[in-house]
């Protein structure tokens, strides 16, 4: 019973943590969402839910009344008339959207890009390598993920041969589990070891990324593994180790594919054909898979949450009524979105090892 007493409490503590959490968005959204629908008349769901899991040039904490609280973040650009420009995002605040020659387009299909006014009158799109809130969020991660393991690392040299404790008794399982479960069976117990460091961060370079993104408060929120050109980053990566590690073995199959017919090679190469865009398609799988997935649960969540505003909007008791059933889907959201997280992790880690292991693989 006593064991008992305490599972439960254990329970109602985390709901009532995640909860406060889902009210702590709903506060944080209302008011920017009452600030939005002000300006623009009736509350826009699809500008709400993409702006959130969109990239920006500043870093957004919370609005509290009518104030917008954020971190501004450096602007880079390369201007063909002036050259090399760096200013501050908070440049594009308080009212003003421009700075100078630039100008941060708020609507049209140019929205949220900089836009420059060359001395001759023109509109261009200056070349724009600034620190995103997308690009910030990763340099966190990177940071944290280098703190992490070399603390790990240095415990393990430190202690050789010792049971784990504190930060090694958390990762060695998970790092175990990258090792026996995917890597030994997808590459083989003679070839794994060379790919091990790649697969590892990989893992938990997504993983904690997934992770950090569904905490709503700084420095998390940031939909950094579902923002296209991440994924599209780590696939290339992925292709490009299978490409340089495959064997002659391996692109004979693609090129000169046995037990073939040769009316399928010669003269018209249609497995070759075949088996070259699968060198292509398979990393493609791996960019979308990783991208929609993660961003269909923030799309979600989001989704539920403009519920209660549009509802609210018909008629306020409406919203309120609704925003009891959107906080509970919210709330099992959330518990899905932690396993979600471990499987998007898992899986793209997975597939990289089984075609590392079709490219080392030797002939039978």
């Amino acid at each position: 019973m006593l064991r008992e007493g305490r599972l439960i409490k254990v329970i109602i503590g985390a709901l009532a943590i995640v909860v406060f959490t889902a009210n702590f968005i709903l506060a944080s959204e209302s008011e920017e969402s009452h600030g939005e629908a002000s300006g623009h008349g009736k509350f826009d769901p699809g500008s709400f839910i993409f702006g959130h899991i969109g990239d920006s040039y500043d870093w957004h904490i919370i609005d509290i009344g009518q104030k917008s609280i954020s971190i501004p973040l450096p602007v880079i650009l390369f201007s063909k008339e002036k050259g090399i420009i760096i200013f501050w995002s908070s440049r594009f605040k308080h009212g003003h959207a421009s700075y100078k020659d630039f100008r941060l387009e708020t609507e049209g299909e140019n929205k949220g890009k900089i836009i420059e006014t060359l001395s001759d009158g023109s509109e261009v799109i200056p070349f724009d390598i600034s620190i995103t809130k997308n690009i910030a969020a990763l340099f966190f991660s990177i940071i944290l993920i280098l703190i992490i393991f070399i603390n790990v690392g240095n415990a393990y040299k430190k202690r050789p041969d010792q049971p784990p404790r504190g930060l090694q008794s958390l990762l060695e399982p998970v790092i175990l589990f990258v090792r026996d479960e995917i890597a030994k069976p997808s590459i083989g117990e003679k070839k794994y070891e060379s790919f091990m460091p790649f697969l590892l961060t990989v893992f938990f370079f997504i993983w904690i990324n997934n992770m950090l993104g569904l905490i709503p408060i700084f420095p998390g929120g940031v939909n950094v593994t579902g923002n296209i050109a991440v994924t599209m980053v780590l696939a290339f990566f992925t292709f490009t180790v299978t490409a340089i590690r495959g064997n002659k073995n391996y692109w004979k199959h693609i090129f000169n594919t046995p037990g073939v017919p040769i009316w399928l090679k010669l003269p018209l190469p249609i497995m070759p054909v075949v088996e070259t865009i699968g060198i292509f398609t398979k990393p493609i799988v791996l960019m979308i898979r990783l991208f929609a997935n993660i961003t269909a649960g923030h799309i979600i969540v989001l989704g539920f949450v403009s519920l209660i505003f549009l509802f609210g909007e018909i008629q306020p008791f409406l919203g309120y009524s609704v925003s009891v059933v959107s906080i509970m889907f919210i709330i099992f959201m959330t518990l899905l979105e932690l396993l979600v997280a471990f499987i998007q992790a898992y899986v793209f880690t997975f597939l990289s090892a089984l075609y590392f292991g079709m490219a080392v693989e030797d002939h039978h």
